[in-house]
Parts: structure tokens; C-alpha cells; sequence
């Protein structure tokens, strides 16, 4: 709300604590944990890069994500309480959980992946998908034994969209959620599901957002903890 104080600032940001998460390229924010007051906060950071990045890409991909995190307010599974430290910063609570390539094999079963389809359900209820689902870098268990899903920087709002290509962006979306299961847990993806995943991979080699502005992402090795 406005006139709320910022949970910190830039200057409190330099001197916390922190530990370096991803450093990205040079069109991508710098991905640090930083702990202020005893709280454990993510924070995007573009100050690093150089002035046209900071202004042009920073700024836009910055708004754009603290958009979807708004739109996903109180919804379990997210990242919380995000805002932006300042033109070229965005920070959210730090979600606890490892990668799912990091998890232990007996906890990715069918109970968990049926609740991630569920939290991926979810966030297209609030008129959005996600669009970078199928990277198990952004799908976490938490210690409760949860799903988790982050970094909503590709997110896409769909309110606007006719009905049929919404419908085909959130099959393509929860297809990552199949495409994790089939990897992870074979025996227990079902046959309709498995179907579902091959019809969106197909729709999905026509889709020219993959990665950012149609360029393939490249996939820096997974530093998250």
C-alpha cells in the first residue's frame, strides 16, 4: 500500500548478510539470500549490470514479476510479501526447499506431484501462467513435504487472451509439471496425464516464448539450497 514502509532499503541491503544464489548473465538479474532482523529474503538485483540493462531490461522484467507475485497474493506455494527495494531490486520472502533434481526420490511420489498440478491449477485460477515450469530449478519440495514454485520473471497474464490460446498456455504450463513426473516418477503418471504431456510438447514447438523474447535459455548449473 502506499505510504507502507519498505520492509528494508538499498543501504540496509548492502550490509546484510547474504549468500549468492545465481549470478545470471549479463542481461540477468543477480539472485542473492539475504537475511535482515532474523528474515530470510530473495533478492533479484540489476544494479550489477550495465546502465541499459539496469534501465531497459532490469526495470521491465522487475515490474513485470512483482505483477504476477501481486496477482498471487496469499496463495500458498508462492513466493511472499515481494516488493521492490528500489528501480532495480526485487525481493520476496525466501522459500525453503531444495530443486526437485536435489529432493529424495521416495518423497517425489504421486501425492506430491498431484498437489504441485494442483498449485500450478491455482495460480491460473488468478489469471496467470507461469512459462518456465518444466526447468526443475523453479519447482521445490519444502521441508513440509510441499510444492513450492518460483521465479516468476517469464509469467504471462491471461485474462485478456481468448479462451482457447489461455486454455492451450496453461495445458503447455502444467505440461513441466508432467514432463517432472515422467522424469522423476515413471510408475506413477497415469496414461491421461501422460497423454496431456505429449499433445503440449507438441503445441509447444510452436511456442516462440520460450526464454526471453524467443531465445533459448541457457542453463547455468543449480546453486540453490
Amino acid at each position: 500500500m502506499p505510504g507502507t514502509p519498505l520492509p528494508f532499503t538499498r543501504a540496509q541491503l548492502r550490509s546484510a548478510p547474504r549468500e549468492l544464489l545465481r549470478e545470471g548473465r549479463w542481461a540477468n538479474a543477480r539472485v542473492s539470500r539475504v537475511t535482515l532482523d532474523g528474515v530470510d529474503w530473495v533478492v533479484k538485483d540489476f544494479a550489477p549490470r550495465a546502465w541499459w540493462v539496469r534501465q531497459l531490461v532490469g526495470r521491465f522484467l522487475l515490474r513485470r514479476e512483482l505483477r504476477a507475485l501481486d496477482r498471487l497474493h496469499g496463495l500458498a506455494g508462492v513466493p511472499a510479501q515481494a516488493f521492490r527495494v528500489d528501480a532495480f531490486a526485487l525481493a520476496a520472502r525466501f522459500t525453503p526447499g531444495v530443486t526437485l533434481n536435489h529432493a529424495p526420490p521416495q518423497a517425489l511420489n504421486a501425492t506430491f506431484f498431484v498437489a504441485l498440478e494442483a498449485l500450478f491449477d491455482a495460480i491460473h485460477a488468478r489469471g496467470l501462467v507461469h512459462l518456465d515450469s518444466r526447468g526443475a530449478r523453479n519447482l521445490l519440495l519444502t521441508p513440509q513435504g510441499t510444492p513450492a514454485v518460483i521465479d516468476f520473471q517469464a509469467a504471462l497474464a491471461t485474462g485478456w487472451m481468448p479462451a482457447p490460446l489461455r486454455r492451450r498456455l496453461e495445458a503447455i504450463d502444467t505440461s513441466g509439471v508432467y514432463k517432472n513426473w515422467l522424469r522423476l516418477a515413471p510408475q506413477s503418471l497415469d496414461a491421461g496425464r501422460r497423454a496431456r504431456l505429449e499433445q503440449a510438447t507438441r503445441w509447444r514447438r510452436l511456442w516462440v516464448g520460450r526464454g526471453y523474447f524467443g531465445v533459448p535459455k541457457h542453463r547455468p548449473p543449480e546453486t540453490e539450497k
